[in-house]
């Protein structure tokens, strides 16, 4: 036996398949003339490639361990065989494939179908409570006509003449590896080894159409601007029958005019007069669940917060509900008849407080005012 193929991998005669593929892709990125372009580099890489070629196929491994060169017939180093040596070999040395995950053969026409988004737009009290919508969406469906096959009625796929079916090109070349063997999707049937001769008119042999349809979406309670709801099964159908994507329906709350949402809590503001914050007052608001009457007791300040529980917005996995925080804001009157002003003055000497009374930033800090108020409120969120 004149080369030791085991040796020029440097591998044991009882070296499983895996552990050849692995030492030949090591000494394949080590020897490449890319790497080491010198003669005596290119010399040994035709050694190890043609050791490969032998110990990689368990026939001609076993012709070669009976004391056989399946090699010799072609001229040793110099060529590696009539049929070919298959160049993806030291294209998975080099890019990490592994051969054995490389399809080989037609491929399916049918592809899966991609996912699709769409948006819509709901109130606060849909957000809070869920509800259903009804959203139209134009996606591909399946052809009526063809039910997906993409041939007209009466009509059959037919083998490539290009390719027999197989959906493969192989072609043969020389390089100063020897002749080199490579494979590509044949370009008359793109890879499906069939063609069609006759598509179907409707889908012109997509086997697939665009259509407009109306879906009902169940909205669930505690969503929020950017949640998205996935239904599975109703985006673009797959060209020739390959599977449904999903659509994908992204929420987006619309503002509303009494309350401001935070996760899952909700904010409003209500004015009440001064003599009504002085003497205690009742408040109706129309939250979300209806009216509602607040009892504002006397000497209700300015900025002072006021709790409904589980009133708020709901939690869109934990079922329960958070508070609605009503925020009372003081109005004091802008102009006073005279009646009025005497009234208010009366009330001052009664009080003992002076018209000229100066207030200063550090009594509203120390007093625990408006803004002081206002800050403790929502930093305690």
């Amino acid at each position: 036996m004149a080369t030791d193929y085991y040796a020029l991998l440097g591998v044991s005669r009882d070296a499983s398949p895996e552990d050849i593929k692995k030492a030949y892709r090591r000494l394949a990125r080590e020897l490449h003339p890319d790497v080491n372009p010198d003669p005596e580099h290119q010399e040994r890489f035709k050694q190890v490639t043609a050791a490969y070629e032998v110990l990689s196929d368990p026939d001609k491994r076993q012709m070669y361990d009976m004391g056989g060169d399946p090699l010799s017939q072609s001229g040793g180093f110099g060529g590696f065989g009539t049929t070919g040596f298959d160049f993806g070999d030291i294209m998975d040395a080099f890019f990490g494939g592994g051969g054995q995950g490389r399809q080989r053969g037609p491929r399916t026409r049918a592809r899966r179908g991609q996912d699709a988004l769409v948006r819509i737009q709901i109130d606060l009290a849909t957000a809070v409570f869920g509800g259903e919508r009804d959203i139209t969406v134009d996606t591909a469906t399946v052809c009526t006509t063809c039910t997906g096959s993409g041939m007209a009625e009466g009509s059959e796929p037919e083998t490539c003449v290009m390719c027999k079916g197989v959906g493969e090109i192989q072609s043969v070349q020389r390089s100063f590896l020897g002749q080199v063997m490579t494979s590509r999707p044949c370009p008359q049937c793109q890879g499906f080894g069939t063609t069609i001769p006759h598509p179907c008119p409707e889908c012109s042999g997509e086997g697939r159409v665009r259509s407009r349809r109306t879906l009902t979406i169940k909205v669930p309670p505690g969503v929020d601007t950017g949640t998205r709801i996935q239904l599975q099964g109703e985006g673009e159908v797959g060209p020739n029958g390959g599977a449904v994507g999903d659509l994908f329906v992204e929420i987006v709350v619309a503002p509303d005019p009494v309350f401001e949402r935070h996760g899952d809590e909700l904010h409003c503001v209500v004015k009440i007069p001064m003599a009504s914050a002085a003497l205690g007052t009742t408040v109706k608001l129309d939250t979300l669940d209806g009216p509602e009457e607040i009892a504002v007791s006397p000497g209700t300040q300015a900025g002072a917060t006021l709790t409904l529980k589980g009133k708020g917005a709901a939690r869109l996995r934990g079922g329960s509900r958070g508070d609605l925080f009503v925020h009372v804001d003081v109005q004091v009157p802008e102009k006073l008849d005279a009646r009025q002003q005497e009234l208010l003055r009366e009330f001052a000497e009664l009080r003992g407080e002076s018209a000229t009374h100066t207030v200063t930033a550090q009594d509203n800090a120390e007093g625990g005012g408006l803004f002081g108020r206002l800050k403790d409120a929502f930093s305690s969120r």
